[in-house]
């Protein structure tokens, strides 16, 4: 009867929460709006906006947002339902309760987010640390090209970029890769490096757009099947610690992974390189750069 709207300030600004914000109301549904989450979401912040919907009574969490108001989303239905320590919650398989009913809509191509049981919160020591359980998925995630049409440049770039390496982590993985993750992870590379220029030069190419919003959504289920690696481990530091936007500080650790796991990923990084440039198909590895 009562949602919790989870965005931020700009979604609201730019109107585009406003469809969501309109049909909850056609439905009967009283919407209380959560906006001011910041990119990077800080523990604390979380937690007041826990208090918040707590104070409201709503039991449900609805997000319209970027990648920052879905993790904020995800545990707020998640604490909402459950006494647990947030704390007590980092790391994997820890969360013991369930969640409230909760839908999830982003406005970026990039986090996949919306198709995770991941949420990443910076701690007081500027430390990033993830929650990682079923409860965090949604009971439905809901992918409108629309929402991106604004993007500008600069943040289609980021956020693709974040996208393309959750893919390639997924199928390069050590770590319980699979034959699910990987045709995921090979779909959702060719949907996004088939698109991200003209996305990035044409934003309101709405074809462009629809196929970098499912590219990203198939990344995201890619890497919540075979997680990712040392790309994300060095990432996360930096946006932690200096508030590098998250696909930034991908794209700037990207070249040195793939160069430091080329002895054992060579014949990987060979698969997926035709993928993102149809150029490469048929080549030889030393063709491609990589003998």
């Amino acid at each position: 009867k009562k949602v919790a709207f989870v965005t931020d300030k700009i979604i609201l600004e730019l109107g585009l929460a406003k469809a969501a914000l309109d049909g909850l109301k056609a439905a009967g549904i009283d919407a209380h709006i959560i906006d001011d989450v910041v990119p990077d979401p800080p523990e604390t912040m979380v937690l007041a906006a826990v208090e918040e919907a707590k104070a409201e009574g709503v039991d449900g969490v609805c997000s319209v947002g970027g990648g920052s108001s879905l993790d904020t989303a995800k545990l707020i239905a998640v604490l909402m339902n459950s006494d647990q320590p947030i704390g007590e919650m980092y790391g994997v398989g820890l969360v013991t309760g369930g969640r409230l009913p909760m839908v999830l809509a982003t406005t970026t191509a990039g986090t996949g987010s919306e198709v995770t049981p991941i949420s990443i919160v910076t701690t007081g020591t500027n430390e990033k640390k993830g929650v990682v359980s079923p409860q965090l998925l949604p009971d439905w995630a809901i992918l409108d090209a629309d929402l991106t049409l604004g993007l500008p440049p600069a943040v289609t770039a980021a956020t693709g970029i974040d996208a393309m390496v959750h893919a390639i982590e997924a199928y390069t993985s050590a770590h319980k890769k699979n034959i699910l993750s990987d045709t995921l992870a090979r779909q959702a590379l060719e949907l996004l490096g088939a698109n991200i220029e003209t996305a990035c030069s044409d934003g309101k190419n709405k074809k462009a757009r629809s196929a970098m919003r499912l590219g990203s959504m198939l990344a995201g289920m890619a890497f919540a099947n075979a997680p990712v690696a040392a790309g994300h481990a060095l990432a996360y530091p930096l946006g932690g610690h200096f508030h590098v936007p998250h696909g930034l500080s991908n794209a700037l650790v990207l070249p040195h992974v793939l160069e430091f796991n080329m002895p054992s990923a060579e014949s990987l990084y060979a698969e997926i390189g035709p993928l993102i440039f149809p150029e490469l198909a048929g080549q030889s590895d030393s063709a491609i750069g990589l003998g």
